[in-house]
């Protein structure tokens, strides 16, 4: 197993979690109710992590959340500008293309 991905953020772990096994990656959580251990315990070990089960597929899991993650913003038919991290528009429910 290899760690790909660690926030503070439960909702962005949750969304890469969900972008690998969408390319069909397995993958787990880790430290998900850490959270509330904050204080007693150093912060860095309350992180969320993502980990990919077969250490193979950590290149390509990098890549998945490099393209989706911290990718460019994308512009929407409509024009609102949303992150990368959005495949569909809030305003106006449109699919990401491409």
């Amino acid at each position: 197993m290899k760690r790909v991905f660690s926030s503070f953020n439960q909702t962005a772990v949750y969304h890469a979690r969900n972008l690998l096994q969408a390319e069909g990656i397995p993958a787990l959580i880790r430290n998900a109710i850490l959270s509330s251990a904050m204080g007693e315990l150093p912060p860095a070990e309350c992180q969320s992590e993502l980990w990919v089960l077969e250490d193979a597929d950590e290149v390509r899991a990098q890549e998945v959340l490099n393209r989706r993650i911290a990718g460019p913003e994308w512009a929407c038919a409509c024009g609102e500008r949303l992150g990368p991290q959005f495949t569909q528009c809030w305003r106006c429910g449109a699919e990401r293309r491409g």
